[in-house]
């Protein structure tokens, strides 16, 4: 019988960049990782300072302004991870090691799609050890402003309900619904980008952030529309992206989340403190494991796109 198992790459692979808000050079590569690891990152290049290992954990985060960070700043973090966490989340891998000479995760090209690439170039492989999920047994609210974040019990797989409303006609409101499996991300999400108002531009850069946002990595947007020349990648890339973020944000989680997440309005911020107000309450949630099931022709190492993420656990 093969469970659902964990995952992990089957070889490691690079990628480099810049860190859109430091705007610095930085290298990362992808290790395969054991067992029950989850997702860690090697923090190297401290500048004569030993490497430092930072687990990717909602109680390690350091920082949700603009971007999320994780780690202490003085003693290494990595900022910006939620891009590529929701690559690895979307497509089901549970165990990474990500190795890092620098401050900030590369931006890329602002969605998941080139971590998405990466991994599919070097392939998955199935672990021996059985994937254990978070269940939501109760919801968990956190209301800012306007906006709120919250986590609901839903019992097949990890469903998100995300909604944004901003007071432009460029955007106005948008909502987005959807069942997270791979091929889902892959199609509905992964190449969503970032997104910036040109008007906000000069604070930012005095603030220290978006040094490295340019409009190859970044949808820029005037008072009239999009500035960027090819256009939309999708007619609502904007929520789509917010619902990347979120998708990166609550791998913090470790295990998968078997739940039902909403957000009206929300951000790196809610999701991540939603996030810790769930683990908290001990009496929210359940570790829990998938039943086995024989492995079906054509699946990904061993697993279908729909099974790869989360099972239905009533």
């Amino acid at each position: 019988m093969a469970g659902h198992r964990q995952l992990t790459l089957r070889d490691s692979v690079a990628l480099s960049g810049v860190g859109v808000h430091s705007g610095t050079p930085v290298k990362v590569v992808l290790h395969p990782a054991d067992v029950d690891t989850g997702i860690t990152f090697l923090r190297t290049g401290l500048h004569g300072r030993p490497d430092r290992l930072v687990e990717a954990r909602h109680d390690g985060v350091s920082a949700t302004e603009l971007c999320t960070i994780i780690g202490d700043p003085a003693n290494g973090s990595v900022a910006t991870i939620e891009h590529l966490l929701s690559a690895l989340r979307g497509l089901g891998i549970d165990n990474v090691l990500v190795e890092i000479d620098g401050p900030e995760v590369p931006i890329m090209d602002g969605s998941a799609a080139p971590f998405v690439a990466a991994i599919d170039s070097v392939g998955v492989v199935r672990q021996s050890a059985d994937r254990r999920y978070i269940k939501v047994l109760k919801t968990i609210r956190i209301e800012q402003g306007k906006g709120f974040a919250e986590l609901r019990p839903f019992a097949r797989g990890f469903r998100l309900e995300v909604e944004i409303d901003f007071d432009t006609p460029v955007i106005g409101r948008q909502k987005r619904t959807m069942d997270l499996d791979p091929s889902v991300f892959r199609k509905e999400v992964s190449r969503a980008r970032t997104f910036g108002f040109m008007r906000d531009v000069e604070r930012l850069w005095k603030a220290g952030f978006a040094l490295g946002a340019s409009l190859d990595n970044t949808v820029a947007l005037g008072d009239d529309g999009v500035i960027n020349a090819e256009g939309l990648r999708y007619a609502d890339e904007f929520v789509r992206h917010k619902t990347l973020d979120a998708i990166g944000d609550l791998a913090l989680s470790g295990p998968p989340l078997l739940a039902h997440y909403r957000s009206y309005c929300g951000g790196h911020r809610m999701n991540v403190a939603v996030l810790q107000a769930l683990f908290v309450d001990r009496s929210a949630y359940a570790i829990v494991e998938a039943p086995r099931r024989e492995p079906v022709a054509g699946d990904v190492a061993g697993l279908s796109p729909a099974m790869a993420y989360g099972p239905d656990l009533t």
